[in-house]
């Protein structure tokens, strides 16, 4: 069965528990990451968005992942925490569209992970004061961040990778992160060290 065309835009933040800046993106997905395995989380904001007829607006996601090695390698595992917010349809289209299956960015990660770890439902709260941003998913997933800025001290806009070929947007801006907790779908992350990997980016998805 053909997925329905579907379209998100809105919002992304990530934390990783490569140090900063993440190795990953720079080696091509080829090297090693910082601390030899690397603990993802990617949240998404959904500002307007459909799926088939499902209207998605202001719901939001997080993709939850586990790399044992380099990206590159495979192997990875990975799960969705869905907007509690979300119908059953919603949910289902959130779903599709987060783990690949309804095509969209993601699927072009499908042969990089060996295990989905599944769904969870929670509330997912997203706040972003100035050059600060945190979300918030109950007690699954707590992770907030601050632009990193470059040496210019006049400098409004954070600094910025372009070209990157990552899922969530080809133009990233970085960040510092200052706490990552995550405690779901069997992965496990306690991070307050502040010299852990942030970035974050407006997403503009679609079916193809």
């Amino acid at each position: 069965m053909t997925a329905p065309s579907w379209q998100a835009s809105g919002q992304y933040y990530e934390t990783c528990s490569c140090d900063f800046i993440c190795p990953c993106i720079l080696g091509q997905m080829a090297v090693d990451p910082t601390h030899g395995s690397c603990t993802f989380a990617m949240a998404f904001q959904i500002e307007r968005g459909s799926y088939g007829t499902a209207s998605l607006d202001g719901l939001g996601f997080i993709v939850l992942g586990l790399t044992p090695e380099a990206m590159g390698k495979g192997n990875w595992s990975v799960g969705v925490i869905a907007d509690e917010r979300a119908s059953a349809e919603q949910r289902e289209a959130i779903t599709a569209i987060a783990s690949g299956s309804g095509g969209g960015p993601m699927a072009a990660l499908s042969a990089l992970v060996g295990k989905f770890l599944g769904v969870e439902s929670a509330p997912i709260r997203f706040d972003r004061t100035g050059a600060k941003w945190s979300v918030t998913a109950a007690s699954l997933v707590d992770m907030a961040a601050e632009a990193a800025m470059g040496m210019d001290p006049n400098a409004t806009e954070p600094l910025h990778l372009d070209n990157t070929g990552h899922p969530a947007a080809n133009r990233i801006a970085l960040a510092h992160a200052f706490k990552s907790h995550v405690d779901a779908l069997g992965l496990s992350w306690n991070e307050t060290s502040g010299k852990n990997n942030g970035q974050y980016a407006p997403f503009s998805w679609r079916s193809a």
